[in-house]
Order: C-alpha cells, then structure tokens, then sequence
C-alpha cells in the first residue's frame, strides 16, 4: 500500500505562483511514475503534469506547460507542483498520484493510476 497526502494549496491572485507538495509513504519502491491532476467544479479530472519516480522523464499538459514544474527530493519521498503565472482558470482541487507503469509519458489518464491523495484546493481570483 502506498499512502499519499497533499498540501499547500490556497488563495493566491492572478500572476502569482503556489507550490504544491505531495508525500508518499509506505510501500514507495512500487511506484515507478507519479503525477498531477487537477478537477474545476463540473468538470473532468484533467491531466496536469507527469513524472517518471527517477525524475525522468517528464510531461506536462498543453494548458500549463511553460509555467508549471514538477520536481522531486529523493530524500524526503516528496514530489513537488511549481505553479506560476497563475490564471483565474486554473483554479480546481489538486490531486498527485501514484502508479505501477513504467511508461511515464503515457500515464495521462486517471485509470492509469494506483494511489491517490485527497486533493488540495486552490483558488486563483482575478
């Protein structure tokens, strides 16, 4: 079992950055990619970004490439989301996840994944 828990989401305006964190736990040496989701109000759970549990390689989806980061701390078991420039239609509740698949670049969907943390809300105001 792999545990994964999420934090540092909130309220930030538009332009600003945020960085989320996400810590795995537990049975860690099943992961082999781990990633980001994220889910507005009546909407799918969209494809954020996407990371191989090496670092490498790495994958970001269209509406946040150039300025979101995912990066990680081998030490710490704890993958991190830098979000900057942040627009009013990035607002949803963040979700990082956890799988089994070693083809990271093609773990763009939900099912594709094992474990899933609660999810962090943020908010961007205009």
């Amino acid at each position: 079992q792999v545990l994964v828990a999420e934090s540092g989401g909130g309220s930030v305006q538009a332009g600003g950055s945020l960085r989320l964190s996400c810590a795995y736990s537990g049975r860690t040496r099943s992961i082999y990619t781990v990633g980001w989701f994220r889910q507005a109000p009546g909407k799918d759970r969209e494809f954020v970004a996407v990371m191989s549990w090496s670092g490498d390689p790495v994958a970001y989806g269209d509406s946040v490439k150039g300025r979101f980061t995912i990066s990680r701390d081998n030490a710490k078991n704890t993958v991190y989301l830098q979000m900057n420039s942040l627009k009013p239609e990035d607002t949803a509740v963040y979700y990082c996840a956890a799988g089994r698949d070693l083809r990271t670049l093609t773990m763009t969907s939900r099912g594709q994944y094992d474990w899933w943390g609660q999810g962090t809300q943020v908010t961007v105001s205009s």
